[in-house]
């Protein structure tokens, strides 16, 4: 498995991976809006410049995308295909982001869908589940243990 930056080439190949994902999985549980601002989202060319987009490439197929905001410090999307679920693949990719990442808390803002994987990799709830624009979402974070 190599974990490494998506190149440009290969954007929009991950954006589909995070939308077929996000249908699959997320949109169930958001209301009509929602789905439409999630996809507003991850079609505005403004937004995706300022992201950083990293992904799971075994035997040259992208299984899983994580895409990060300000160095590293807010995970916007997370997502692993979903024939790929349940061979550490997200795992692998929140290893990447958290040793690669140099700030001491990283955020995100989970959907209903990921709160439990969320829970797993370590992140706590910092708040209680919101909606705005239709997204559901619960606020998380991640503080990094210093070596003492």
């Amino acid at each position: 498995m190599d974990i490494r930056a998506i190149r440009t080439d290969e954007l929009e190949k991950a954006i589909d991976l995070i939308w077929d994902t996000f249908l699959e999985f997320e949109a169930p549980d958001y209301s009509e809006l929602g789905v439409e601002t999630f996809r507003a989202f991850i079609s505005n060319d403004a937004i995706l410049k300022e992201l950083e987009f990293f992904g799971a490439f075994e035997d040259g197929i992208l299984k899983g995308v994580i895409a990060t905001l300000d160095e590293r410090k807010h995970i916007c999307c997370f997502f692993v295909s979903a024939k790929y679920h349940r061979q550490g693949i997200g795992k692998k990719l929140w290893e990447y982001i958290k040793a690669n990442s140099s700030c001491s808390e990283i955020t995100v803002n989970s959907s209903p869908f990921a709160v439990e994987i969320y829970h797993k990799l370590g992140f706590e709830d910092t708040d209680i589940e919101q909606i705005t624009d239709g997204i559901i979402y619960t606020p998380m974070r991640f503080i990094k243990q210093t070596a003492d």
